[in-house]
């Protein structure tokens, strides 16, 4: 009999309740081969896999530029000129302590030290999202369903955005690859003021219910919430007036909400990568854990180094995705180790060489998307 391959949101119909859907199983397995040579590398070296004092430094160095600057826009309040390229530099610095800082603490591997992993996590609050929510649906969700319609909530964007081939296509959706730009910038906006309190209210991140939060978690959620109003709405219009702060608000917003945006969906969302299909019978995906990351990510810019030292090398997304507890510092020399199993398994290891050819391919992608089935 031949098996029924569908997207999750056509799976759930057939399904009285939902059940993430689980990889194949396999002995020798090529997570198995690259965990041990990756292993390997770290053993030879006689390094650890967390961050190193130059992340560290790096990190106090975006901390303190983002306070300072707030400080300066406030206090003194610069000419209009400069303060709007202050607020673009503001912009610029929320997206960076979220790649370099937040992005490792939450997986554990900016630090060997649990404490140290848990305030650079905590660096989430400061730019005002919620480290609970990011933690349900960043770590436990997309990076374990990469791509899987559904499940995976970064590729979706609602009826405004074709994400995925299994998405129904919309008129409008012709236009997407065009206004996509528009969209991008409004992310850090939505997920400050609505994604996060609709995760809360309804208590599901898409189609998966959340963990129980504990006590501490809800107030942690509205002592965030609190906090980010006063120290970004509140005492900003007290100190520079009502407009003044909202031109300045709007700019730092859709600059950080585009940086995010863009570099996170640089690494899926790209000619090449797949979304693959659950088997409706087996509740199964069709390949193990390991090859499925690397089916549906792609790498950019690697030899950049400005670029993957502003992104925390998410631009290495393949080697994260597969080792996510291991500091991005370390990812250009284990970068090489992936690349060669790759080969020996014959998988195609995706990566554009340049920013531009990577947007190129995004760009494409949404155009395809946006006009066939």
């Amino acid at each position: 009999m031949k098996r029924v391959l569908l997207p999750i949101t056509h799976l759930k119909r057939h399904m009285s309740q939902f059940s993430v859907p689980k990889f194949q199983s396999v002995k020798g397995s090529l997570h198995t081969e690259l965990k041990t040579r990756v292993q390997q590398y770290f053993d030879d070296k006689g390094i650890k896999s967390t961050g190193t004092s130059k992340l560290f430094t790096k990190a106090f160095v975006l901390v303190i530029a983002l306070v300072a600057i707030y400080i300066h826009l406030l206090v003194w309040t610069p000419v209009w000129y400069l303060a709007l390229g202050e607020c673009i530099l503001m912009g610029g610095l929320v997206a960076a302590i979220g790649f370099n800082v937040m992005h490792d603490g939450s997986h554990g591997s900016f630090s060997n030290k649990k404490g140290l992993n848990r305030v650079a996590a905590s660096s989430i609050s400061l730019l005002g999202a919620n480290h609970f929510m990011w933690n349900m649906k960043h770590n436990m969700i997309h990076h374990s369903f990469t791509n899987i319609d559904g499940v995976d909530d970064d590729i979706e964007l609602g009826t405004l955005m074709r994400m995925a081939p299994t998405q129904k296509r919309l008129k409008m959706h012709k236009f997407q690859h065009f206004y996509f730009w528009f969209l991008y910038m409004l992310l850090y906006v939505f997920w400050i003021f609505f994604t996060d309190y609709k995760k809360y209210f309804s208590q599901k991140i898409g189609s998966v219910p959340l963990k129980k939060m504990r006590i501490a978690d809800h107030i942690e959620f509205w002592s965030v919430k609190v906090y980010h109003a006063a120290v970004f709405i509140l005492i900003p219009i007290l100190c520079v007036g009502w407009l003044s702060w909202l031109v300045g608000f709007l700019v730092m917003s859709v600059v950080a909400g585009f940086v995010l945006s863009i570099v996170f969906q640089l690494a899926h969302t790209v000619e090449h990568t797949e979304f693959p299909l659950v088997d409706i019978d087996t509740n199964k995906l069709p390949d193990e854990f390991a090859a499925h990351q690397i089916k549906t990510t792609a790498n950019f810019a690697t030899r950049n180094k400005l670029v993957s030292w502003l992104v925390g090398g998410l631009n290495f997304q393949i080697e994260h995705h597969l080792f996510p507890k291991i500091s991005h510092v370390h990812y250009p020399a284990i970068s090489e180790i992936v690349r060669n199993v790759c080969k020996e398994y014959q998988l195609q290891y995706i990566e554009f060489p340049t920013m531009r050819k990577a947007v190129g391919a995004h760009v494409r992608f949404l155009r395809q998307l946006g006009r066939y089935d």
